[in-house]
């Protein structure tokens, strides 16, 4: 019994530590710098002028 729970709290503080680790990187990365960009982009975004449009004499 008592080597299950060392184990899992093994496990549990290896997964904090990864956790931490993996949050520790995303910060000095620059992950959390622009979190409103990308929200934005997709608004302002312009439709395709590549993309050929139907006109009124192909629809007949």
């Amino acid at each position: 019994m008592n080597s299950i729970l060392i184990f899992l709290l093994g496990l549990a503080a290896f997964m904090v530590i990864v956790a931490g680790i993996g949050i520790f990187w995303a910060i000095r990365s620059g992950q959390f710098e622009d979190m409103e960009g990308p929200a934005q982009r997709i608004l302002m975004d312009d439709d395709d002028p590549r993309i050929p449009r139907r006109t009124l004499k192909e629809n007949k």
